[in-house]
């Protein structure tokens, strides 16, 4: 199957080189060829080929990933008369693993179905690290027999693969994920705070929780990082608060709040407004501690 994808940036750079590392056959779009250059042309020298626009790469692809940022990127990518569900040819599966809003997925695989395509939406989790050593995990939503057409392209980037239900609903998996991420990252924050609030000392502190029944990997990842105050980015706080938000708009369509999501949710957007949406999520602790970038 001819692969195209979408997306070179730091997630999905290292994902197609998986994919050309594993000899497929592999077309790629940059949305922003000025910013991402050096990254076509390292995939070209392993063999992919640059098309120009959405429409041009879709007309060689049976199978066409998507990893780009938000609801709109992907909107923009599928829809309109230039768009990849005009000129796909009839049966190309769409794999999109973007984390979006799960209403407007249901919508794109509702119009992907009328244009006799297919749409699995398999967002990712794990971060730059687990994209670079091909150990992603991926909440798919779509049928039976897409996902089972895609599963062998998509283990050359993933670990772990959870088939979760119709389209629509690996988005939901995911932000089911990021909930419990951005909430535990914000006690993560105020136990190291309340450790020093306190007069603790809070990496001996942190090591003591760390296997205890408080203890998670995000505890594991980001703790040290909050304590040292190293916010270089792993995971960007900006990618988290769009997820955080777009769970705290999908809940509010149906009436129900998410009070500790909305929370962290706000905490994020302080901080982006503070022009820090490109350093680490573990930024959270920043609020807390009153530092200053």
């Amino acid at each position: 199957m001819r692969v195209g994808f979408v997306g070179l940036g730091t997630m999905g750079l290292p994902m197609v080189r998986h994919l050309l590392a594993a000899g497929r056959d592999l077309y790629v779009y940059a949305r922003r060829a000025e910013i991402f250059a050096d990254q076509a042309a390292d995939v070209v020298a392993r063999g992919a080929v640059v098309c120009e626009s959405p429409a041009m790469l879709v007309k060689h692809c049976d199978v066409l990933m998507i990893n780009v940022i938000t609801t709109s990127d992907v909107e923009s990518l599928c829809l309109g008369p230039k768009g990849v569900l005009a000129n796909a040819r009839p049966g190309t599966i769409i794999v999109d693993h973007s984390t979006i809003d799960p209403d407007a997925t249901k919508e794109l695989a509702t119009k992907a179905a009328d244009a006799g395509l297919h749409w699995v939406d398999a967002p990712v989790s794990g971060g730059v690290w687990a994209a670079e050593s091909g150990t992603l995990v991926t909440m798919m939503g779509g049928s039976d027999e897409a996902i089972a057409a895609v599963m062998p392209i998509v283990t050359h980037y993933t670990k772990i693969r959870h088939h979760v239900g119709p389209a629509g609903h690996g988005q939901i998996a995911k932000l089911c994920n990021q909930i419990a991420q951005v909430v535990t990252i914000q006690g993560v924050a105020e136990s190291v705070h309340f450790a020093r609030l306190m007069g603790g000392d809070p990496a001996r502190i942190l090591d003591s929780m760390i296997d205890g029944m408080g203890g998670s990997p995000m505890m594991r990842l980001l703790g040290p990082k909050m304590v040292s105050g190293d916010f270089q980015a792993g995971i960007q706080l900006r990618l988290h608060a769009k997820d955080a938000q777009l769970a705290v708009e999908a809940a509010a369509r149906l009436g129900s709040p998410l009070p500790a999501t909305s929370l962290v949710a706000s905490h994020y957007q302080q901080l982006v407004t503070q022009h820090l949406g490109d350093q680490d999520t573990a930024s959270l602790i920043r609020l807390l501690e009153d530092l200053r970038p």
